[in-house]
């Protein structure tokens, strides 16, 4: 793999922290609902549900997970949220408008080393703006060739890169901490795939992958990606 591969490299959670900044949030949530009756992991599984309903209508990213909050709190008190009450939501939330990202570590210097040998490209999902913000405050952009914000990541994502750019699929690699939308979509689509996990990936990224899958590289660290590329 020393010779000339295409890296598709994934942005939030891999490159940089992001899903921890909004388990905070929820921490902070779960506090101020004090439900009567449902304890914390009954109050998530009906925040969890919300959000995964509303990721398919309106995306991914903070104004997606300030509605799901807003909406948690209607269904659990089967009642619309006061003024009041949503601009506690919102004051809660507003950590996450602040767009400074936090690299995890190594990533820096990996990706300078790799882009001396590879082809660099950045896949990644959400809201067009709010993905560019923290992109732009990370000081990363420079290292790919391409830079790619899409509404989702699924297999037909994955093939019309291939296609647009005529990549040959036993030498690509999507890299990244999601199974469900880095690695099996891309070994759906043909590609190789590397796994690198985030202890704070969100719970609607996490999906079983094949153990005897080949072309699934799993590391503990992005810096090791340099001992194989």
């Amino acid at each position: 793999m020393r010779k000339k591969q295409v890296l598709i490299f994934d942005a939030d959670d891999t490159l940089w922290e992001n899903n921890i900044r909004f388990e905070r949030v929820i921490a902070d949530f779960l506090d101020w609902l004090a439900h009567p009756t449902l304890d914390r992991a009954e109050i998530r599984a009906v925040l969890d549900d919300i959000e995964a309903a509303n990721a398919v209508t309106h995306g991914y990213g903070s104004s997606m997970f300030l509605r799901s909050l807003g909406e948690c709190f209607e269904r659990l008190h089967e009642r619309p949220t006061t003024f009041e009450e949503q601009r506690e939501i919102n004051e809660l939330a507003a950590a996450l408008v602040d767009h400074r990202v936090e690299l995890l570590p190594g990533v820096s210097e990996t990706l300078d080393n790799l882009g001396g040998r590879h082809k660099m490209l950045l896949l990644t999902k959400g809201d067009v703006e709010e993905q560019r913000r923290k992109l732009e405050a990370s000081d990363l952009g420079h290292h790919f060739e391409s830079i790619h914000i899409v509404p989702e990541k699924n297999v037909d994502t994955y093939q019309r890169l291939v296609d647009a750019y005529g990549f040959t699929p036993s030498r690509t690699w999507m890299i990244g901490n999601s199974p469900k939308s880095d690695v099996i979509p891309a070994r759906r689509a043909g590609m190789n795939a590397v796994f690198i996990p985030n202890a704070h990936t969100w719970s609607l990224e996490q999906s079983e992958l094949d153990p005897s899958d080949e072309r699934v590289l799993r590391l503990s660290r992005f810096p090791e990606l340099m001992r194989h590329f």
